[in-house]
């Protein structure tokens, strides 16, 4: 992979990272033009994802220090009641990665044609909380959380958007757009840095076929890692902000139109190249 590669691919995957499209189908489209092996990129795709954690961090550092101060007053308080929301949302996440994750890409497999059919169902749930009848709760619910939690679980498939999936289903349970758009965001983080650490673990401590694999190709770049970092860095800081704000005026079937062309395009790629 060279520095331009890296560039453009750190700058999908920071905006695709929020905008409701798919960070992992646009990446994995990405890979196919430029012709990277994910198998052999391993390392470029922990330091994006983790560039794009932090750029959440920075955006909500209000909201992640009020969680915090509130936590460690060990009261039952708002800030306590929001942190175990965002924990009950990362049990379906944590089983389906912990112990289904592989089977369900060795089920599904991570080609464009998956990519594409994923991407096609993110445009319908996006259709669907955009006509949906809005209730507007105030608060999101214990039950609720894990709803979407599971929805956020649905999308370990490349191309179903983690970010469309969770406010799309929080939509369409009536919560709150505001609350929503932010809860939405910080629920990501630590599936975010548990998929980094997994990625990690199979880097540093590989399976024998797996080390085969990284063996077989060259470590990319401390310098080209770099620029993908701060590429998914500055995008997704721009992108997160931009996303609370579209989720509140409630605009997402731009989005949705945009999946489906991008979906159909994803099916349709590999017959229009080869």
């Amino acid at each position: 992979m060279n520095w331009i590669e890296a560039l453009i691919l750190g700058i999908i995957q920071g905006l695709t990272e929020y905008l409701p499209v798919s960070s992992s189908g646009h990446l994995a489209i990405g890979q196919y033009l430029f012709h990277v092996d994910p198998d052999k990129a391993l390392d470029f795709t922990i330091i994006v994802h983790i560039a794009t954690v932090l750029s959440t961090c920075l955006i909500l550092w209000k909201e992640i220090v009020w969680l915090f101060k509130d936590l460690f007053k060990f009261k039952w308080n708002d800030g306590t009641k929001y942190v175990v929301n965002i924990l009950i949302s990362m049990i379906p996440v944590m089983i389906v990665g912990l112990f289904f994750k592989d089977k369900v890409e060795a089920v599904f497999g991570s080609g464009l044609l998956i990519v594409g059919i994923c991407l096609l169902i993110t445009a319908a749930l996006l259709a669907f909380s955009y006509f949906a009848k809005p209730r507007e709760k105030e608060h999101i619910s214990p039950l609720h959380a894990f709803v979407i939690g599971i929805a956020q679980a649905c999308a370990v498939l490349p191309g179903l958007s983690r970010s469309g999936s969770t406010i799309a289903t929080g939509l369409l349970l009536g919560n709150k757009k505001e609350k929503l758009a932010q809860f939405s965001f910080l629920m990501v983080i630590p599936p975010i840095l548990g998929e980094a650490l997994l990625d990690a673990k199979d880097l540093f401590f590989p399976s024998a076929e797996e080390a085969a694999t990284i063996a077989a190709s060259a470590a990319t770049p401390t310098w080209v890692l770099l620029i993908g970092f701060f590429a998914a860095f500055v995008t997704g800081c721009f992108a997160c902000k931009w996303m609370i704000n579209l989720v509140k005026k409630g605009k997402l079937i731009w989005f949705a139109v945009y999946c489906a062309v991008v979906g159909v395009l994803a099916i349709v790629l590999p017959y229009i190249i080869n």
